[in-house]
């Protein structure tokens, strides 16, 4: 990009097996337009979320390669072919992994292209806007639900008929953060008794407040950032009893649970699993990263003592219009950060939202972060 040229967004087709979302709707198209950003869409790129190029183009979008744009947009990370077709000097946006993905960091910075990752965007106030953590598990949340009503050979909801009358579905939530409280409500909303557990004391009332009962094990695990420490080795074993009896009594568990850049802890066992009413299910949000279920399969259902047990790895996938668009919406908040007034490219390492957010400095990007850390060092009297 030259000065009198204006700065080009790219957003590209997911290459991802399953991966439906798209990380740039048509309305989100003439937000930046209206900045003087120019789109490139790759042909075909929003066809999983039921957006089609004419959609993009009648909002401004040009059909093209784009991947040679100055910034480049995903949902999922990139293949190392896709990092090989990025310019030196572009910005790539997009789920990128950095906790465990290391070698495709580093792949990026070879590359000279600067990767801001939306997972590690900061839990701050300022940034809610652009958290697509939260706005990717909400769907995540709402989906399990329905992923377990479909399996569960019984109602959710309490059922009077001139037959008689059918009890409602015991629903319990493992890990309230968004996911959890989202799948509280929704399972609340199909009529199910719903109950919630976390270590962290305090989202009891955030448990509540969406009608849901708190089980209280009596076990606390209170971490940095909105996250749930790691359990001692005592603790743990503390948990695991009071869970594997309390678990027996449900005829759903939706388990949340992540620690991030661990393997999921185990929350429920193959002793609780057996002691489950039969035709009960457990829905294992944490299948990517080992499963919170110790009979997970990642991506699969499976069956054991009577009782269905799905691990999905990328539920929001299955919902891609709504999903993209709330993905759009994170990710155009953090380009806007990203420029100046005259919408040109300005990466500003003194703001904790850019330099968290940034898992790989390439290019010009080096330059900038290297003057801002000078700064910092001078500000603080070093």
């Amino acid at each position: 990009m030259t000065d009198s040229e204006p700065l080009s967004v790219g957003v590209v087709r997911e290459s991802e097996p399953g991966e439906r979302r798209v990380a740039l709707v048509p309305k989100l198209v003439e937000r930046l337009a209206k900045r003087g950003l120019r789109v490139v869409v790759e042909s075909g790129a929003g066809g999983g979320a039921m957006l089609d190029d004419v959609a993009f183009e009648q909002a401004g979008a040009r059909i093209g390669d784009a991947w040679s744009a100055d910034i480049v947009v995903k949902v999922a990370p990139p293949t190392s072919a896709e990092i090989s077709r990025l310019p030196s000097g572009a910005v790539l946006i997009g789920f990128l992994r950095p906790l465990s993905d290391v070698d495709k960091i580093a792949e990026l910075e070879k590359a000279g292209v600067t990767g801001f990752a939306m997972e590690s965007i900061p839990r701050i106030s300022r940034a809610q806007a652009m958290d697509a953590l939260s706005s990717q598990s909400s769907v995540a949340g709402y989906r399990a639900v329905l992923a377990a009503a479909e399996r569960l050979p019984r109602f959710f909801p309490m059922l009077t008929t001139a037959a008689g009358t059918m009890p409602p579905a015991k629903v319990l939530v493992l890990g309230v953060g968004v996911s959890g409280l989202q799948a509280l409500a929704t399972a609340k909303r199909l009529g199910a008794q719903t109950t919630g557990y976390d270590v962290r004391p305090e989202v009891a009332e955030q448990v509540r407040s969406v009608g849901a009962t708190w089980l209280d094990l009596g076990i606390e695990a209170v971490g940095e950032g909105g996250y749930a420490r790691e359990l001692t080795g005592d603790e743990r074993a503390e948990q695991q009893r009071r869970l594997t009896e309390a678990i027996t009594r449900f005829d759903v568990v939706i388990t949340t649970a992540l620690v991030p850049g661990r393997r999921a802890p185990t929350l429920v066992t193959a002793e609780a699993v057996r002691g489950m009413p039969a035709g009960a299910v457990v829905i294992d949000l944490a299948g990517e990263t080992g499963g919170n279920c110790e009979l997970s399969e990642p991506g699969r259902d499976v069956v054991a003592h009577d009782v269905t047990i799905f691990a999905p790895l990328n539920l929001p996938a299955d919902m891609p219009a709504h999903a993209s668009e709330l993905y759009a919406r994170n990710l155009t908040e953090l380009i806007e950060l990203l420029l100046d007034d005259e919408g040109r490219l300005a990466l500003d390492f003194s703001d904790e939202i850019v330099s968290g957010a940034c898992v790989a400095v390439g290019g010009a990007a080096k330059k900038a972060k290297k003057e801002a850390e000078n700064r910092g060092e001078k500000e603080g009297g070093v």
